[in-house]
């Protein structure tokens, strides 16, 4: 039977990813470093055993994490169709003065693990002619941003590898998925002292960039704005300078309370 794998799916997104599988009664994988977090949901989503949940319990901090994440499944000859990375997180400040530890966390999540987890997983999707991959980017990757440099370069290689899978694959039976969203309500934005309150942008539910995901994956869209704000931000750089993007880029930023200077 095909499964699902989703990482970061203890939280966010990727645990809103799981709901939604679970609802489609899709056998799931699900990968996360919080044993606890990972039995509660899968207590939550099959009580009675329905639909299949597997949890592989590994940080993708570890870069040996992914090898043993496609070991996992091999054991169990669990046969993965789809794909759907989430994990990743931010950290907003000035470079000089961000953790070394948080800097290389960040590279090893956000990009490092999912790129390793797409190609050890993509020779058997290719032979069987058909699967799919759902990256969770955002339209912060689309430029840099100050004080979230790291972060948004981060998603700017979950872009274009994405956008050069889209094109491989694309006469191989996989379907490759980039979905940005701007501000959602998860954990996210407190781990990386953001404060999306304080944005003129809108927040949205992890259900609406889920629902706009599974829809771009059937029709098999390259982008995928979750919603008419995320992409006419994108869509509107394309006429204005590169500086000016950059200026709009920092101001959207929520990264001050109110009342901060």
């Amino acid at each position: 039977m095909p499964y699902t794998l989703i990482t970061g799916a203890s939280n966010g997104i990727g645990r809103e990813f799981a709901r939604e599988f679970a609802r489609r009664k899709s056998d799931m994988v699900l990968v996360a470093r919080s044993e606890s977090s990972l039995r509660n949901l899968s207590a939550e989503l099959s009580p009675a055993g329905e639909p299949v949940i597997h949890l592989c319990i590994e940080d993708l901090s570890d870069p040996e994490s992914p090898r043993r994440v496609h070991q996992y499944c091999r054991d169990r000859s669990l046969g993965v169709e789809l794909i759907i990375n989430c994990a990743g997180f931010g950290y907003a400040g000035e470079y000089d003065s961000m953790p070394l530890e948080a800097l290389q966390e960040m590279i090893q999540v956000n990009t490092a693990a999912m790129a390793v987890l797409i190609r050890l997983f993509l020779p058997a999707m290719i032979a069987e002619k058909k699967g799919g991959i759902i990256n969770v980017a955002s339209i912060g990757g689309f430029q840099g941003i100050s004080r979230l440099g790291l972060y948004s370069a981060t998603k700017s290689f979950i872009l274009t590898l994405s956008e050069s899978l889209h094109e491989e694959l694309k006469n191989k039976g996989i379907k490759v998925v980039a979905v940005s969203p701007g501000y959602i309500e998860t954990g996210f934005h407190a781990r990386a002292r953001q404060h999306p309150e304080c944005s003129i942008l809108p927040l949205s539910s992890p259900s609406v960039v889920v629902k706009a995901s599974i829809k771009g994956l059937i029709k098999n869209r390259l982008h995928v704005y979750p919603t008419m704000t995320d992409f006419m931000v994108v869509f509107f750089q394309r006429f204005l300078p590169r500086s000016a993007v950059l200026k709009t880029a920092a101001f959207l930023a929520p990264l001050k309370h109110k009342g901060e200077r």
